[in-house]
């Protein structure tokens, strides 16, 4: 960096030099400063297609994706044979959904350089997302081929962790794209010179709690937090405080105003763009463990965990794989999703969950599910009922005490105890620093005088912290109560949904999967196929997920030797009615290559049976490890063959599955699955396992009871 400044001190117009200057600084994070530079480039020299597609990575990465195509485009129409820019512009359409366009633009890319290996992996995507499998075998065989090589000579593989568990790779290979990954994460924050954070072994600090620290961008309206929006407020806040780290925007839903309201502590992260600023916001918070959500999912900042903010670090929930880095020390898991035989797969200990490691907020978000019949279209029976957040106005629902003075007297006493919180806290900030000012003064610590005082100081702030600790304490009991007593009440009904809506035949075997389709790989299909040829009586619901897919699959299935109208798709829907309408289906056929995590949690809370086939990876586990946690170890089938024969077996005998899918539905309220106040118990047990030895001097190891 220093030479291209000397260069530009030399030469000011010197456009390459700009550029160059600019790509260093992209690979910092020190975007705004990247793209002044490539601006400055591009006014020098106004048909440099290089700087222009670089500045358009640099826009990408700041989120203004209407700048970076602009970029790309521009960079196209100076050089039309730039297979770098149509590369980066499919990569724009990719990311927007628009997968055709996404696929022409590769295919150009690689017609212009036919060794281009990012640009065939992100074409093989685009192609499984759509479910094109026009020469897959050869496409698999290649993809394998060239993370071999890429592993091989250190480079960075151009298969996305994300994606690795859709192609036939060894797990070898899998934790290798990952482990590269989290090496780039480590060589991104390099330039910011940060020493190691010294962390502490005890509790002092924080009164003897433990201080949990959730770092996601999805706190918004986003699976993740379907799933676990709940958790933070079921915390034990008299034995752990709990800080929420937001790295997306406000978007102004349900799911980040309760995550928000029910956390102990929300910093919102987003706008501090400067990773080693946040890491440092994470340990000046001295948070003891620290929870990753993302891992290699859109958003995400690892840059944050390769710092190392806390003396624990933990993978959780939000990505179903192994991150590859030395300095995440744990992934919450259970038994079945990963077994100790596949603890190579992972570069960090397992910590297992009793039941499972996988959580769902359904008893809060859609609680009229559990009504039988077909509902009401009636408006007014259905007023609390919102299309993305289920549930909503529950308060409207609970019985408010008879004596409304003692809710005010409540409220007044709540306003109280956060006044002398802020107070508390201020006192003690100041004793801080006083404390500070002497000890950092050689000559006050040479005296006795000064060390005397410094003591007293000492003191002054433990005396404060306890009575700080006390006030948490009464507000704490008074939230708990609170939270206990507005637990989700029934609505009166739920919306009527019946078969004819979605075009299924009332008289059939509904067999669905919800799932995208990317997740559907020609193995999957030909046992669909092979199940609906079995069970002549019965159709096949998917989804619109993309809609470009549907056609493929259609063709593959006739080619396979299915006749016309036995698969049936319907668009995708808003949330609720996504979970709603599952009850019309008689049994859910998971995807083996990569089960339905949240969408099978959906599915089961909607009272249908899910039939699965754990194979390797977590990603292909978990509908396994639900189905456990619920009961029905027996839908978890043991090879190919078994899962079409179950399947089958059910399909033939309409009283064994009527009889199945009532289990399923009495289920939900009594097995572990759906608890997700016991879920954050066990969680924290694991947590404060994690604690203890390292409070102890011991490593990281599996946590396995």
């Amino acid at each position: 960096m220093g030479l291209y400044r000397k260069a530009l001190e030399v030469l000011p117009d010197f456009a390459a030099a700009h550029s160059n200057l600019a790509s260093i600084l992209q690979m910092q994070g020190r975007l705004e400063d990247a793209l002044l530079h490539y601006k400055e480039a591009i006014r020098i020299h106004p048909t440099f297609a290089d700087a222009y597609s670089n500045m358009g990575n640099t826009l990408k990465e700041m989120q203004d994706i209407q700048g970076a195509m602009q970029c790309y485009t521009r960079a196209i129409q100076i050089n039309p044979a730039f297979a770098d820019a149509h590369s980066n512009l499919a990569s724009i359409h990719k990311d927007s959904g628009n997968i055709p366009e996404a696929i022409t633009s590769y295919r150009m890319a690689l017609k212009l350089k036919p060794d281009f290996p990012d640009a065939y992996c992100n074409l093989s995507h685009c192609l499984q997302i759509v479910c094109d499998w026009n020469n897959y075998d050869e496409r698999m065989t290649k993809i394998v081929q060239i993370v071999g090589d890429q592993l091989a000579k250190n480079r960075l593989p151009s298969v996305h962790p994300h994606h690795s568990m859709l192609y036939p790779l060894s797990p070898a290979y899998r934790k290798g794209i990952a482990s590269r990954h989290a090496q780039l994460c480590l060589e991104k924050v390099i330039p910011l010179h940060k020493p190691p954070y010294a962390h502490v072994k005890d509790l002092t600090v924080t009164g003897g709690r433990l201080r949990i620290g959730y770092v996601s961008s999805d706190f918004c309206n986003h699976p993740t937090s379907h799933l676990m929006q709940s958790v933070p407020g079921f915390h034990n806040r008299s034995k752990v405080e709990v800080f929420c780290y937001g790295l997306s925007a406000d978007d102004n839903t349900s799911f980040r105003r309760k995550i928000q309201s029910e956390a102990e502590h929300f910093v919102d992260l987003s706008k501090v763009t400067d990773n080693g600023q946040a890491a440092d916001i994470i340990f000046n918070d001295h948070i003891h463990v620290l929870v990753n959500m993302n891992g290699y999912t859109k958003g995400a900042r690892n840059e944050i965990f390769s710092l190392k903010p806390s003396p624990i670090q933990v993978m959780w929930l939000g990505y179903p794989g192994t991150s590859g880095a030395n300095y995440m020390d744990y992934i919450v898991t259970d038994r079945i999703t990963s077994p100790l035989q596949y603890a190579d797969h992972y570069s960090e200990k397992l910590a297992y969950m009793p039941h499972t490691f996988f959580v769902g907020d359904h008893c809060y978000m859609f609680p009229h599910l559990l009504k039988c019949g077909n509902g009401t279209s009636d408006p007014e029976l259905l007023k609390c009922l919102d299309s993305q957040a289920g549930v909503i106005k529950i308060s409207d629902k609970i019985q408010q005490p008879s004596n409304a003075s003692l809710v005010t007297q409540s409220q007044t006493q709540q306003q109280q105890w956060k006044q002398q919180q802020m107070q508390l806290e201020q006192q003690i900030n100041a004793q801080q620093q006083l404390l500070l000012q002497t000890q950092t003064n050689p000559a006050v610590c040479a005296s006795v005088p000064g060390l005397q005082h410094q003591m007293v100081v000492q003191v002054n702030i433990n005396a404060l912290q306890q009575q700080l600790q006390q006030v948490k304490t009464l507000q704490l009991q008074y939230q708990q109560t609170a939270h206990e007593s507005s637990s989700p009440k029934l609505p009166i009904d739920l919306p009527l949904t019946t078969r004819a809506q979605y075009g299924l035949p009332d008289n059939a075997v509904v067999y669905c999967n919800f799932n995208q389709l990317y997740k559907i790989d020609p193995t999957t299909l030909r046992s669909w196929v092979n199940i609906l040829l079995r069970v002549p009586n019965s159709v096949l619901w998917l989804l619109k997920f993309p809609a470009s897919g549907e056609s493929n699959i259609l063709s593959s299935a006739l080619k396979m030797g299915l006749t016309q109208g036995r698969i049936i798709f319907s668009a995708v829907a808003p949330k609720e009615e996504h979970v709603r309408r599952g009850r019309l289906a008689d049994l859910c056929l998971d995807t083996p290559l990569c089960n339905g995590h949240t969408t099978g949690m959906d599915v089961l809370w909607a009272g249908t049976p899910v039939l699965t086939l754990p194979l390797e990876t977590l990603a292909s586990r978990v509908a396994a490890s639900q189905l456990c946690a619920l009961g029905f170890s027996d839908l978890v089938a043991e090879s190919r063959k078994d899962y079409e024969d179950i399947a089958v077996r059910l399909g033939s005998n309409p009283s064994e599955l009527a009889a199945l899918k009532s289990k399923v539905q009495d289920a939900r309220m009594t097995a572990p699955l759906f608890d997700t106040k016991k879920y954050t118990s066990d969680l924290e047990v694991l947590y404060w396992k994690m604690w203890n030895r390292y409070s102890a001097g011991m490593p990281a190891d599996h946590i396995t009871e």
